[in-house]
């Protein structure tokens, strides 16, 4: 219902929100063509803050359409320009989207390192109990993936 709200809408929080559900949807061609129009659109703007969060949502498309090496490619330079500029909650975002890419591509070791930093940065944000917590709980969660690949003698990818 929502997506049909936002109809025909062109500002850049609908077309973000459009993304992010046509993704939910598991409409993906669809949100990989409104991702690339949020991101023209934010650089278009030049709002540099802007830009990073719609790279973030695209890059979570990629992910989705199983483009793992891109969209970690992507999530990677977006983690260092919000490292660079000091933006601790796209920071955040993008090292908790890199995180889920990596575990989704089965590379634990790496996913449980973005998802421990993620925590870490959400601690520094002051960050709502109840947020940390399930960012402690995908922790657990990943740690447990990481160690079941030890025991059955799998290492997990580098």
């Amino acid at each position: 219902m929502r997506l049909d709200e936002l109809g025909s809408l062109r500002s850049l929080s609908a077309l973000n929100e459009k993304a992010v559900l046509l993704r939910l949807l598991d409409r993906l061609d669809e949100a990989l063509v409104v991702a690339n129009e949020a991101v023209r659109q934010a650089r278009f703007t030049g709002d540099r803050e802007q830009l990073l969060g719609a790279r973030v949502r695209r890059a979570q498309v990629l992910q989705y359409q199983g483009k793992f090496d891109e969209a970690i490619t992507e999530l990677t330079g977006c983690v260092d320009e919000a490292r660079a500029h000091d933006w601790t909650a796209l920071e955040a975002f993008a090292v908790q989207s890199r995180g889920k890419c990596h575990f989704d591509a089965k590379d634990y070791e790496n996913a449980l390192a973005d998802v421990t930093a993620a925590v870490f940065l959400r601690e520094k944000l002051g960050a709502s109990k109840t947020d940390i917590e399930s960012s402690l709980i995908a922790v657990a969660v990943v740690q447990s993936f990481v160690d079941r690949s030890k025991t059955a003698g799998d290492e997990p990818r580098a």
